[in-house]
């Protein structure tokens, strides 16, 4: 999870305490939280048309505190629901290909996505804490070699800067002006140098976990759905129709899903719905056809094999 801010108490704690870090956020141009006092949401909305006189007014325009749009679970929301949607379709199409009956599909079904889920979700939750371990670490490092040989570690931001075309005497004005603030010019180098960004000291691995387990979960349930509640509603389906009604919730789902994650990029509504509607239709293609196959070569090698 990127983090929002760099807070001052962090890099004190973690280095000597002895740097002037201005990790307060209160600065002109900022919020009290540290991050920029623009509109962010209405600078989203010019870049989306590239309307520049938009931008403008986003820039000059204070957003309200405390209704900034945070994506800090997004990703484990998408991730979790596509994931827990193609390994529920696939499932269901592999062993409709494979002939196998609307009760057994239902009872792997089930079973899958509670296993999958917990899996995700202990697997994001793990990940993304040897992430953060990782880089606490190079942040105490960095902590340590500024507050022991700061000369060293200005030396190598103006080689860095310096690299990028910026001439070697602006870059030493640059570098040495951050380097007056420990923390920030330290949060520079963790950026910059290392490519890393510091989590924030409320980031919580366990609920990126928990979000991708929960949204697995539901979104894998759903293409299930046709199998428990249609032969409840309308008796006498054929294993057939029940796999077109999941194959429509699918891909209504994925068009969901789709349409929702183009609210956090630059892509349109309906071109991200399609694009995973496309992905969905892929896997579950595959899958079908493997089921099929697989079907066919079993009964050959049982009919050359009899016990």
């Amino acid at each position: 999870m990127e983090r929002e801010k760099v807070s001052g108490s962090t890099y004190g704690a973690i280095g000597n305490g002895n740097g002037n870090g201005n990790g307060n956020g209160n600065g002109d141009g900022e919020g009290q939280d540290g991050t920029p006092a623009r509109d962010l949401s209405l600078a989203r909305s010019a870049f989306g048309v590239r309307d520049v006189n938009l931008s403008k007014l986003a820039h000059q325009q204070r957003a309200v505190e405390g209704h900034r749009v945070r994506g800090d679970f997004i990703k484990s929301i998408v991730y979790g629901g596509l994931d827990g949607v193609l390994t529920a379709f696939a499932l269901i199409s592999g062993a409709a290909g494979g002939k196998l009956g609307a009760e057994v599909i239902l009872i792997l079904g089930v079973s899958n996505i509670v296993a999958d889920a917990v899996s995700m979700g202990v697997g994001d939750t793990v990940s993304t804490m040897a992430y953060n371990e990782h880089v606490k670490h190079e942040l105490r490092r960095e902590c340590w070699e500024f507050d022991n040989f700061p000369e060293g570690e200005i030396e190598e931001m103006v080689d860095l800067y310096e690299n990028r075309g910026l001439p070697r005497e602006k870059a030493q004005v640059v570098v040495k002006t951050m380097a007056k603030y420990r923390d920030f010019f330290i949060d520079v180098m963790m950026c910059e140098e290392l490519k890393l960004q510091v989590p924030d000291e409320d980031d919580n691995p366990a609920k990126e976990g928990f979000v991708t387990f929960v949204s697995f979960l539901i979104f894998g349930f759903l293409p299930l759905i046709g199998y428990a509640i249609s032969p409840l509603l309308f008796n006498g389906m054929s294993e057939t129709t029940l796999f077109v009604v999941a194959c429509g919730i699918t891909m209504t789902v994925l068009f969901i899903l789709g349409a929702f994650k183009s609210k956090f990029s630059t892509k349109s509504w309906v071109r991200s719905g399609l694009e995973f509607l496309l992905l969905g239709s892929a896997a579950a293609t595959t899958s079908y056809f493997t089921g099929l196959v697989v079907k066919s070569l079993g009964e050959e090698w049982f009919a050359a094999h009899p016990q």
